[in-house]
């Protein structure tokens, strides 16, 4: 059970400087928002810090809805730290362009920003700054950092409206995303603790197969599949030892708790190779999944039904 309460006194760290996409989602979290706030400066540093004790709770980016993936998260989550999710939290995306003052759009010769927000604005650059180079940050904010600091009057930074107004940036053009319906998860983590179950919950994971044989992703598939969970996410990710070794993330409706998903993951960890387990945790999606919660609380029943009667079969065997 979680007892990850947050307060005054604690340290949350995240992704900063203040004014990143990272540092407005987590703004929308009023228990969050009074905690001790550490911005750091990139992604593993802040869940290295939770994972060795050195922060409470860490706050980061993990999924964006053009994007994909936030491969930096996931590879930290998945080889170099051990914490659990605690919480998702999704919001909508706007971009904007960043200047300092008096700069017009023909004047830009270079736009610095995070890569994962460059790539959401891909069309809007080509169309209106297509001799512009790109130049890598570690965040958003501190691309719209720099560029204040610098008062470069060629420079433009792609970053939220908090960044303009913390470092006194100029907005030259909104929403410059390529997609209106833009979206990033985030996920709160901790050392440890399980939040209590929902009702509408979800189960990270990753999957570590034993050989890579014919069949073996189907396999591990139909675990899933036998027991009415369905899956909302599946990707595969280099497991860093050999070309053509992956490994399997994965995100299930449900909860550790329900009966259906500890059996899976029990016959997952038996019969198809390590599992860690990266936390249950509520969606931020609502009831959406109400439907399928009905089918695997049903098919759960009969799973405790069938175990009790097995149970009453085993008791009749001679001590």
């Amino acid at each position: 059970m979680s007892n990850n309460t947050p307060s005054a006194t604690t340290v949350l760290s995240f992704l900063g400087p203040f004014g990143t996409f990272t540092d407005q989602a987590l703004l929308t979290q009023k228990d969050l928002a009074v905690c001790d706030l550490n911005p750091l400066a990139s992604i593993p540093e802040v869940l290295h810090c939770v994972s060795d004790g050195r922060s409470d709770l860490g706050f980061v980016a993990i999924e964006n809805s053009i994007e994909g993936s936030v491969n930096i998260t996931q590879d930290t989550l998945t080889f170099e730290t051990d914490v659990l999710i605690q919480r998702e939290v999704v919001i909508s995306v706007q971009m904007n362009l960043l200047v300092n003052s008096d700069v017009a759009l023909a004047d830009i010769e270079e736009v610095a920003s995070f890569p994962h927000a460059t790539a959401q604005c891909r069309q809007w650059l080509v169309d209106n700054l297509p001799n512009a180079v790109h130049r890598a940050a570690n965040s958003t904010a501190e691309a719209a950092q720099h560029l204040a600091e610098s008062k470069a009057l060629n420079i433009a930074t792609i970053g939220s409206a908090r960044a303009a107004e913390v470092y006194g940036l100029n907005i030259l053009a909104e929403d410059i995303e390529d997609h209106p319906e833009n979206q990033t998860r985030f996920v709160l983590v901790a050392k440890e603790g399980i939040p209590a179950a929902t009702g509408h919950d979800k189960t990270s994971l990753i999957i570590f197969q034993r050989a890579d044989r014919p069949g073996s992703l189907l396999g591990i598939l139909q675990e899933f599949a036998a027991r009415t969970i369905n899956l909302t996410r599946l990707e595969s990710r280099p497991t860093k030892q050999a070309l053509g070794d992956y490994c399997f993330l994965i995100d299930i409706e449900g909860h550790i708790a329900d009966e259906l998903v500890a059996d899976c993951l029990r016959v997952l960890h038996m019969k198809h190779g390590q599992v860690k387990f990266l936390g249950s945790y509520p969606t931020d999606s609502g009831s959406s999944d109400g439907q399928d919660k009905d089918i695997r609380e049903a098919a759960s029943n009969a799973s405790q039904e069938a175990q009790e009667w097995l149970t009453d079969l085993r008791n009749q065997l001679p001590e």
